[in-house]
Formats: C-alpha cells, sequence, structure tokens
C-alpha cells in the first residue's frame, strides 16, 4: 500500500523573518482578492510571493508569476531566509484552533509519499477536479521543483500503530511553535531518529491514503511526473519526483472537522423561481419552518440527522422561511444522476441539491456555474439571501469522514465543493524540494 518517507525540510529562518505567524500564509485556493494584499503587507517574506504569486499585465513565456515565484525562493534559499533541514525528517505537525466556541487539536505526519496512480487504489480520491487549478499548480510546480503546501490525506489507525509510535515525539521542545493572528497556533517536531521513522514508515505499508484536501495538488503531481518521464531517460525509483509531500491525518483524530459548502444560487429568472415549489412538491415533503424560530438552528440539527431521512433546507423561497425538504423516493432522484455513480454517492445531500434541484428542477447548465457560490457557515449563507445578494440558499449537513471513505473505497467520486476540511494546512510552515 501506501510507501511514506521521511525529507529534509525547506523551512523560515526565524532569526531573519521574525513572527512566523507574519510569513505563513493559507493554500492557494483559499486566498481571496481580498486577503492577497494583506498578506503581501505582512511581511516582505510572506509565502504568497511564492505559493500564490501576482500576474502581471507584462506577463510573458520567460517573466510570469511563476518564474518570479522560482526566482523569489532560489533568492530566499540563497540569502538564508529559507534553509533547508540537514537530516531527513517526519513532521509532526500539531494544528491548534477553535471552531463554534470549542477548542481543537489537529495531529499530521508530514511527509513524503510515492506517487501511485488513481487506478492502483493507493491513494484515493473522494472529489472531482477542475482543468483550471490544476494546470496552475503544475505549471508552478514545474517553475519552482518544489511541493509548497502538502496535500491533507486521511488514513485509518484502527490498532493505534501510528499513534502509539508518536507517543513522547512531542515532549520534546518543537522545532517551530507559533500562534498565529487569526487564533490558530502550530507547533512542528522533527522526527529523525532513523529507527523511529522505519517504524512509522512500515506501519503504513498495508494503508491506503484518502485525500481530503489537494485532489488538483495531487494530480497536478502525477502530470508533472509523466511529462518529466516523456522527456528524460527513465527515472530512478527513488527519484524525487515520484514522491508528494503530504500531511496524514487520522481518520478518528478529534481535531478532524468537515465543513458542509451550502450553495447559493443567483441571476435565477422569476418563472424558475415561481414554478420550482411545484417542482419540489413532485419530490419532497415540505415542511416550513420561521427561521425566528427559538434555537432554530439546534432544530434544524434534530430534523436533518435524523435516521433513514435525506433531508435538505432551502431557504429564500418563502419569505422568513426555513424549508426543510423530506426526499420521498430515493430511486427516482437516483434516477437522474449519472448511472455509474455508486449508491452512496447517490445518497448524499449535495449529490440530491446538485442533480436533482439545481441539474433538473431549476434547468442549470454547467454553463451557468457562475450563478452558484460556496458558503460554510449557514448563518452568514442566509444572511447573503437576506441581504439580497442571493435568491436561494440551500444548507447542507457535513459529510463524515465515514462516508468520504466509502465513496473512495467505491471509486467513485463527490459532487464538486462537497466538503471542506476545517482550518486548512497552512503554506510555509516545511515544504519538500524536488531537487
Amino acid at each position: 500500500m501506501a510507501e511514506i518517507a521521511p525529507f529534509c525540510g525547506v523551512r523560515y529562518n526565524e532569526s531573519l523573518t521574525g513572527d512566523l505567524s507574519a510569513v505563513i500564509c493559507p493554500p492557494y485556493d483559499v486566498i481571496s482578492p481580498q486577503m492577497e494584499p494583506e498578506l503581501y503587507r505582512h511581511s516582505e517574506y510572506n509565502f504568497i510571493r511564492i505559493e500564490h504569486g501576482r500576474p502581471l499585465l507584462q506577463d510573458t513565456a520567460s517573466d510570469n508569476r511563476y518564474t518570479r515565484s522560482a526566482a523569489t525562493l532560489e533568492r530566499w534559499l540563497k540569502e538564508g531566509i529559507l534553509i533547508v533541514d540537514k537530516v531527513p525528517a517526519i513532521y509532526l505537525h500539531d494544528h491548534y484552533f477553535a471552531y463554534q466556541g470549542k477548542k481543537y487539536r489537529r495531529r499530521g505526519l508530514v511527509v513524503r509519499v510515492r506517487l501511485e496512480e488513481w487506478d492502483r487504489m493507493v491513494v484515493r480520491p473522494h472529489e472531482g477536479t477542475l482543468a483550471g487549478p490544476k494546470g496552475d499548480r503544475i505549471s508552478l510546480l514545474g517553475a519552482l521543483k518544489a511541493n509548497t503546501s502538502p496535500i491533507m490525506a486521511l488514513f485509518e489507525d484502527k490498532e493505534k500503530q501510528v499513534s502509539s509510535l508518536l507517543l513522547g515525539q512531542a515532549s520534546s521542545p518543537p522545532l517551530i511553535s507559533l500562534a498565529a493572528s487569526n487564533g490558530e497556533g502550530h507547533q512542528v517536531w522533527a522526527i529523525t531518529e532513523p529507527e523511529v521513522i522505519a517504524r512509522i514508515c512500515r506501519s503504513f505499508s498495508d494503508k491506503p491514503l484518502y485525500i481530503a484536501d489537494g485532489h488538483h495538488r495531487y494530480e497536478s503531481a502525477l502530470v508533472y511526473r509523466r511529462q518529466r518521464r516523456a522527456l528524460s531517460s527513465p527515472i530512478a525509483t527513488d527519484e524525487p519526483l515520484n514522491f508528494v509531500m503530504m500531511t496524514l491525518v487520522d481518520f478518528a483524530d478529534p481535531g478532524l472537522v468537515i465543513l458542509p459548502p451550502h450553495r447559493l444560487i443567483r441571476g435565477l429568472s422569476s418563472s424558475r423561481l415561481n414554478s420550482l415549489m411545484d417542482k419540489l412538491n413532485l419530490f419532497f415533503d415540505i415542511k416550513e419552518i420561521p427561521l425566528s424560530t427559538p434555537k432554530i438552528w439546534q432544530r434544524i440539527d434534530e430534523l436533518v440527522t435524523e435516521a433513514d431521512r435525506i433531508r435538505l433546507v432551502l431557504f429564500g423561497l418563502e419569505a422568513g422561511q426555513l424549508l426543510v425538504l423530506t426526499l420521498r423516493d430515493l430511486t427516482a432522484a437516483g434516477q437522474m444522476m449519472p448511472y455509474f455513480h455508486s449508491e452512496v454517492y447517490k445518497r448524499l445531500d449535495v449529490s440530491i441539491v446538485d442533480h436533482v434541484i439545481l441539474e433538473e428542477l431549476l434547468g442549470l447548465s454547467s454553463g451557468e456555474e457562475a450563478r452558484i457560490t460556496y458558503n460554510y457557515d449557514r448563518q452568514e449563507t442566509v444572511n447573503r439571501v437576506l441581504a439580497g445578494e442571493y435568491q436561494l440558499a440551500f444548507i447542507l449537513k457535513p459529510v463524515t469522514a465515514g462516508v468520504i471513505k466509502a465513496i473512495a473505497d467505491a471509486g467513485d467520486r463527490m459532487p464538486r465543493k462537497s466538503t471542506y476540511f476545517y482550518p486548512k494546512v497552512p503554506s510555509g510552515l516545511v515544504f519538500y524540494r524536488l531537487v
């Protein structure tokens, strides 16, 4: 199964950069246009300059955001802003954060993992990908020859083999320790003892890995390797480009928080909106609950998590009312989805919303993707409809880690934007060079 290995990580030299919280950044896919200038202002060494450089109007094939990122990386290495660890290590990363008033710690192992094609089922995806983000990551990987942010992957540790090996590893002072301005905290230790590393690596020899976050980065690494193989003589099995950096997290980790990407819809014609209720009644039992109901979200949670029921929540169709939609006929709904999908897929909230309601009942085509936005906070999602920014909101319940595993084991993939692992693993703590 999975082959993991240590690596000589690249990380910031704190004696030159100062506060690390000012130099790390989110991974590229969550850096919003509003966040970008703020990250640039934080520090002249903020990692956004490598992870997600700015495009310029005068960009050319030889001078562009990717070549500038590569030049920045080489300059920072030369100046000692970035340093390369001398001894290969497996990095133990404790990520501290709060969500809805509760404090969490998510523990991960930062390693390099041998790249495997999807059909080998060693590394298993659960979501589809888009060409645009994948092309961006391929270009950056080709320019930098580095994995700048780790893919987050899950594994099963039923016998607690891995967790038992990590006991005591966090008792020494950490290599990296910081509290970020967003309330998150990070501690990183380098595990360098050869025997401990060997035992950790052996414990993964019978385990598949399940990609949680970073499907585009993994596929980009596969494409880059294929490109290199096509251009050069045979590549040795231990060549760095045969591996990709991952943060591995136990399925049972108490800090594994998965949020649902709620759907926000706008730009619908009045005819589409006016006919929607009648169409919904063909497939769902509909219950109206006033948004002003005391402890409304507690009430909604009780309804949507009821066993053996597929329930969705729609807001915006009836003023001030949350509509709880209970699916009557799963078989009829499944017939509106591509035939090749698994039964697990057909029972997902997100599958019902995307295929049955958005595609079939509202008639939204793939070319109307711009009408759909995603939000991970349900109150904020509702507020954006109340503010008139959007017409409809579909409130989904979170997908469990067990469902993600079942989808991946079935060789299936969820609809895009089905899960959001919170918080994202940041970029810039430690990364992997392929040279």
